[in-house]
């Protein structure tokens, strides 16, 4: 079999690994190449937050596929490696170790990068940020009872490692920039439950905080806020968002904005090119914009199509948006995209949890957002997903009755 028939995928994440899978599983008899820059087997990031930090006795990652796996499926991981550059002519890709291989296909999947504190920051100063397992094992080892941990950053990756690091005895404090924790991803009132329940276990919470530098000295790092005071703090943790991971394609002259543009189908602007997960950006017919989601699902279920459309398919990526946050004993999860200042419908589900439900201008249920339990808010969020998909329009004052199930609205 000659490399011309070669698919190449450009990183060994979720999105990935699940195409090299898939490719496989729909029949593709080629040569696979999967390239990942890291030295373990590909593996799943949501435990980064979670359980590396919780656990009692610290887990391995835990891995998407196994070398078994990859040996039956006759798919080549080049692991510890990168693809460094593309040249569209030839239909070739270099790897970082010098070798070149020949593609049929390519698939993007850089992923994203922690976004940076673009503040100045004192040499010594002890920061983290949270992306591979290594991170999630240094922040582990770094915090223990009684250590001072600072979280930058009010969204879901900074209320996750300040779950983590508040479980193991840490005094955490949370700088937030904006007005209120999860500013663009929940209403406000369940903001207020979050922060309640973070406050509730001890957390210091600062909103409309502006960190101005990190200084360092006797050991410690000190953060000075733009009104003068400081924190001090043994390690500090930035989570301030991710940058898409769009360099290789942007020197390969390939269309980027925010992420690598794709089509409906993930194809970007070379037919032989296609792009999934964190680092690209693509049309959702349902929400008649263009959108860039940074979610363990989304990226999963669009490698297994980005996978499908290589093979020649054709088939636009229309999954509803869905994700999902523990925070300690609850669950936070959000299905679809919330427009811009709708009030949403609350259904008050006592001390089960709390719905959200968002219409759109024309009556369609386009997004909800649930935090509580998990059994009670996964079964309303997963009949709000229905819907959205099938472009239902309830009443709001069928959304708002407990009484009424959402299953029949469904149906």
């Amino acid at each position: 079999m000659s490399d011309q028939s070669a698919i190449v995928i450009a990183g060994a994440g979720e999105a990935g690994t699940s195409a090299a899978v898939a490719l496989r599983q729909a029949g593709w008899r080629g040569v696979v190449v999967l390239v990942g820059n890291e030295t373990t087997l590909p593996y799943e990031r949501p435990p980064l937050s979670k359980a590396v930090l919780i656990d009692e006795i610290t887990p391995g990652p835990k891995l998407i596929v196994t070398s078994e796996r990859f040996g039956e499926l006759e798919i080549d991981y080049r692991q510890g490696n990168e693809v460094v550059s593309v040249d569209r002519a030839a239909n070739m890709v270099r790897l970082s170790d010098g070798s070149g291989i020949a593609y049929h296909r390519l698939l993007l999947a850089t992923g994203a990068r922690p976004r940076k504190l673009l503040v100045p920051v004192a040499e010594g100063a002890k920061m983290a940020t949270l992306r591979t397992y290594e991170d999630a094992a240094r922040i582990r080892r770094a915090i223990g009872r009684g250590c001072k941990v600072i979280v930058i950053g009010g969204g879901f990756i900074g209320l996750e490692v300040a779950v983590g690091a508040v479980l193991r005895g840490a005094l955490v404090t949370i700088l937030e920039a904006g007005p209120r924790l999860l500013t663009r991803a929940v209403p406000a009132p369940m903001a207020e439950m979050i922060r309640a329940k973070h406050e509730r276990a001890g957390v210091r919470i600062e909103t409309s905080a502006t960190v101005e530098r990190v200084d360092f000295s006797e050991g410690r790092s000190h953060v000075v806020m733009a009104g003068g005071c400081s924190y001090e703090a043994d390690l500090v943790i930035v989570g301030v968002g991710a940058t898409p991971n769009v360099e290789l394609a942007q020197a390969a002259g390939l269309a980027v904005d925010d992420g690598i543009l794709v089509d409906e189908t993930l194809a970007s602007s070379d037919p032989n090119i296609f792009a999934a997960g964190d680092c690209c950006s693509f049309p959702h017919r349902l929400y008649q914009k263009r959108i860039r989601l940074e979610a363990w699902r989304n990226a999963q279920r669009q490698g297994a199509a980005a996978a499908a459309n290589m093979m020649g398919e054709s088939r636009p990526y229309e999954d509803v948006p869905w994700f999902w946050s523990d925070q300690y004993d609850e669950t936070l999860q959000i299905v679809g995209l919330s427009p811009e200042g709708e009030a949403p419908i609350i259904r008050d589900l006592g001390p089960k949890g709390r719905i959200a439900f968002y219409l759109a201008a024309d009556g369609r249920l386009v997004a909800a957002c649930g935090f509580g339990g998990l059994s009670s808010v996964a079964r309303e969020i997963r009949f709000a997903e229905m819907m959205i998909s099938r472009r239902l329009s309830p009443t709001a004052e069928a959304l708002a009755d407990p009484a009424i199930s959402l299953k029949t609205l469904v149906v």
